[in-house]
């Protein structure tokens, strides 16, 4: 008996293996809107003859539900020419049927199986604009932060409310990768972007073994369904830099989120109707001061050549609104735009280069103006980048004062939405981070550095002035300001306060290559050496693996409830917009 159970259990171990070896691109449990294009491919550990592979769907033969056969690689290659073992690739397949289909696939010793959810939607749309709202690293203390921040609270109640807190529709997001459970924002914005999660760094396809990163399986944007299935205008805005993950996942299909110079190209092939944000450095041809790119490709005069006109300053784009601009292109910084802090208070960063970039606000209320001008809607995505920018090295004044910029978003969409009220608005975070609220901060305190801290009854309340009544501390500097700390961080040393010099930098690299802690805080008063918990080829604090709160209202945001994956926040966004229908 014993042996025998040791021959199962042996041969369980063997087909395990066999079966982890083969890869099906979709993965299993994917979810395809109905009409979406997207690649198919199979990856063989072994080399077969293509005669002996085996592809079937829902039990036929699977050119025969495709349409098409695949391209079979004999050899697929690895770094180095290493052969990987066959392969097949359908590139750009779209099914129209909605159901279960199960794919199968039989080489040799080698099997596996796989089963998509293909969904249609309703023929009828819900809604006729979206609103995307998404805080970059949006946790609940960073809400929690800017509600105390900007409105107050006494004797335990807040003296006010964010308008993100009146949304009335919730839910609990996850946001794991296809390979870890920790993750990144381009994996993640492309989840709720494609309704396909992938892995870490990867945009708009799923990340196949080949080391090239543009031939990886693509699945279909929502922006690119949007061109396919409809007449909606299309709206991105970002305080990054466009190319960066989040604006990126709109448009991009690339494993790695630094192709930048290539993500601009994507960008124009898409050509949504608003773009505005950082990053103009890969915009600009290479002989221009400034220029990141290394070909000779002019991105400026290819987007004006296709109609937009473009913008580069707060002036500029002010002018712009109630104008009939048509498409329109605004680029206010090289790289990640300034925070709210640098730019209207302490005037630090990169402001004395580029002193006239306008805020999210500014943004957001030129693209509504712009965008529903269209009788067909729109959707726009707003990302506040610097919540997670900021977060990252542990600054937290200028991530929770950037969290409250956020918020005037919000407002400004559900004054919109007042009007309008066939719009849906989505707010949201891509991640998390380790961060939390512990208590308060008391200069008047005795004492240095952690003796000031006080937590339980001796926290009491912090004391920020909103003096103005615009919604904004009238200065982070005060006595007793909020405490806030990160559950993960490199070597640095703890100042206990907001950081008035300038962004904060708490590690630099050593001759090793490490990250250790940076002396330039090191004679601060009260500054404590922190041992780092994350590995030393990590300089700033990592994101978190808990979920992301998400809260919507308006037509068609019932479908947000309990809890759900990323990729599932895309079925509701198309079911609103009826994209399923194909109605173009």
């Amino acid at each position: 008996m014993r042996i025998l159970l040791a021959a199962l259990a042996a041969t369980t171990v063997l087909t395990g293996a066999a079966f982890a070896d083969t890869t099906i691109y979709p993965l299993d449990r994917a979810t395809i809107l109905v009409n979406s294009k997207f690649d198919f491919k199979v990856e063989l550990d072994n080399v077969h003859p293509e005669d002996a592979v085996e592809v079937t769907v829902n039990g036929k033969p699977y050119a025969e539900v495709f349409g098409a056969p695949a391209q079979f690689v004999s050899e697929e290659k690895g770094k180095d020419d290493k052969v990987l073992g066959s392969a097949l690739i359908l590139r750009d397949l779209a099914l129209a049927e909605p159901g279960a289909y199960t794919v199968s696939v039989k080489a040799g010793d080698e099997a596996k199986s796989v089963t998509w959810d293909v969904f249609g939607t309703d023929a009828t749309p819900k809604a006729k604009n979206i609103i995307f709202i998404l805080g970059d690293g949006l946790s609940v203390a960073h809400r929690t932060a800017a509600r105390i921040m900007s409105k107050g609270m006494t004797e335990g109640k807040a003296d006010g409310r964010l308008a993100m807190d009146d949304l009335d529709r919730m839910a609990f997001i996850g946001t794991s990768s296809t390979h870890s459970i920790a993750t990144d924002s381009a994996n993640t914005m492309s989840a709720y972007m494609t309704g396909h999660k992938s892995r870490v760094n990867a945009l708009g396809v799923y990340a196949d073994r080949t080391p090239d990163s543009f031939d990886d399986p693509k699945v279909e944007t929502i922006a690119e369904a949007l061109r396919r299935a409809s007449n909606k205008s299309i709206g991105i805005i970002s305080t990054a830099e466009l190319e960066d993950a989040t604006p990126a996942a709109l448009v991009a299909h690339t494993r790695k989120r630094a192709d930048k110079p290539e993500i601009v190209g994507m960008f124009y092939d898409v050509q949504p109707d608003v773009l505005l944000g950082g990053g103009s450095a890969y915009f600009l041809k290479s002989d221009i001061p400034g220029s990141k790119r290394k070909d000779d490709k002019d991105y400026i005069q290819l987007f004006q050549d296709a109609g937009y006109s473009v913008v580069t300053t707060k002036a500029e784009l002010a002018a712009a609104e109630g104008s009939n601009q048509g498409k329109l292109l605004g680029l206010f910084h090289t790289g990640n735009m300034d925070t709210w802090l640098d730019r209207n208070q302490l005037k630090k960063g990169t402001v004395g280069k580029f002193g006239d970039q306008p805020g999210l606000v500014d943004m957001t209320k030129v693209a509504l103006d712009q965008l529903s001008k269209n009788p067909d809607g729109f959707f726009l995505m707003v990302e506040g980048a610097s919540v997670d920018k900021m977060s990252h090295p542990m600054d937290w004044e200028r991530a929770v004062v950037e969290t409250i910029e956020l918020d005037h978003v919000v407002a400004l969409a559900r004054e919109f939405a007042a009007n309008n009220p066939d719009t849906m608005i989505v707010v949201t975070g891509d991640h998390t981070h380790g961060v939390g609220l512990i208590g308060t901060i008391d200069e008047d305190k005795p004492g240095e550095g952690r003796d000031k801290v006080g937590v339980y009854d001796e926290a009491g309340f912090p004391n920020y002035v909103d003096a103005d009544g615009d919604g904004y501390p009238d200065s982070i500097a005060v006595s007793r300001h909020i405490a806030m700390f990160a559950n993960n961080f490199p070597d640095y040393y703890e100042t206990w306060g907001p950081k008035l010099d300038g962004p904060f930098e708490p590690a630099v690299k050593n001759e090793n290559g490490e990250y250790i802690a940076n002396e330039a805080y090191k004679d601060v008063p009260g500054a404590v050496l922190r041992v780092g918990n994350i590995p030393k080829d990590n300089d700033t604090a990592v994101h978190a693996v808990d979920d992301v709160v998400l809260q919507a209202t308006g037509p068609g945001s019932e479908g947000f409830r309990g809890y759900m994956e990323q990729s599932d926040v895309y079925k509701v966004l198309v079911d609103a917009f009826a994209l399923g229908a194909d109605k173009k």
